[in-house]
């Protein structure tokens, strides 16, 4: 299934892709792809549903009819550093020998199209694609061999990061990474029973046409088996939580010179299987 949010900023609804590539009204079943919706019971009772049956949207998805973040409410937006070893060497670090993990606002989520806003005075905004995880089944101390079990399914991540607020005010990473706008995700979640691989998927990046990032899942040094599992150590998952994995090399700061994103640009990016995002970027 690929489980979606549509309508204006704050009033989304829920809803599904069908196989024409339509939307179709869930408003009847859940009240939202939050919470409780992603464990798998309620899944179940998803897929159980004959989506011909469901109302249809007017509008084409991405096009007249504006796409919200896949999932609402979330709890927790976690994200994982350095996680393929090209990208640390480009970023100038070390391969880190457990994950490095840092934390996005979840003020900063925004539907997968929306504008993304360079932060007043930022000169150092920057890109990454990066795989998605949504949490289904909550937990502690999960098992490696039981973590595939409780993520409920996929998504595309751009993980927006300004460099200086980052790196060179403190190095404390929240800071540079956590700004409004800077966290689109989706533009649907695609259920985990219909990704054969999370460790074999391509994923890319685009800026004005010009194709900086193309990665593929399988070079992660952490993959989501483990991360599920080792965040879960730390913290208490639940349903509705974000991981996402980390970014393969192409980066803006990896570029000679870096290259950073200004206001009238174009990001576009996308991960097989789980669709594309397009965010034009504006001044904060």
């Amino acid at each position: 299934m690929k489980l979606l949010r549509y309508g204006p900023k704050g009033q989304e609804k829920p809803g599904i892709l069908d196989a024409d590539g339509r939307v179709r009204d869930l408003s009847a079943r859940v009240r939202d792809i939050a919470g409780e919706v992603l464990t798998p019971a309620w899944l179940d009772q998803l897929r159980g549903i004959d989506i011909s049956s469901l109302p249809l949207v007017s509008g084409t998805p991405q096009q007249d009819l504006r796409i919200g973040p896949c999932v609402g409410s979330v709890g927790k937006f976690i994200c994982i550093g350095l996680n393929y070893a090209d990208h640390a060497a480009e970023s100038g670090m070390p391969v880190p020998s457990e994950p490095v993990v840092f934390s996005k606002w979840t003020s900063a989520i925004c539907g997968p199209d929306d504008e993304v806003e360079i932060p007043r005075g930022s000169v150092k905004t920057d890109w990454e694609v990066e795989l998605g995880i949504v949490i289904g089944q909550g937990g502690r101390y999960i098992a490696p061999e039981d973590a595939m079990k409780h993520v409920a399914g996929y998504c595309v991540i751009n993980d927006v990061s300004e460099r200086e607020y980052q790196l060179e005010r403190g190095t404390q990473w929240d800071k540079g990474k956590g700004c409004d706008t800077f966290g689109p995700i989706g533009p649907w979640m695609v259920t985990a029973d219909e990704i054969a691989d999370p460790q074999q998927l391509d994923l890319w990046l685009e800026v004005d046409g010009k194709r900086f990032q193309n990665g593929n899942t399988r070079t992660m040094v952490f993959g989501v088996r483990e991360l599920v599992s080792y965040l879960s150590r730390f913290m208490s998952l639940q349903p509705g939580d974000l991981i996402s994995t980390g970014t393969p090399p192409g980066v803006g700061l990896g570029m000679k010179p870096p290259v950073y994103l200004r206001a009238g640009q174009t990001m576009r990016l996308g991960i097989q299987g789980l669709g594309v995002q397009t965010q034009k970027t504006v001044q904060a």
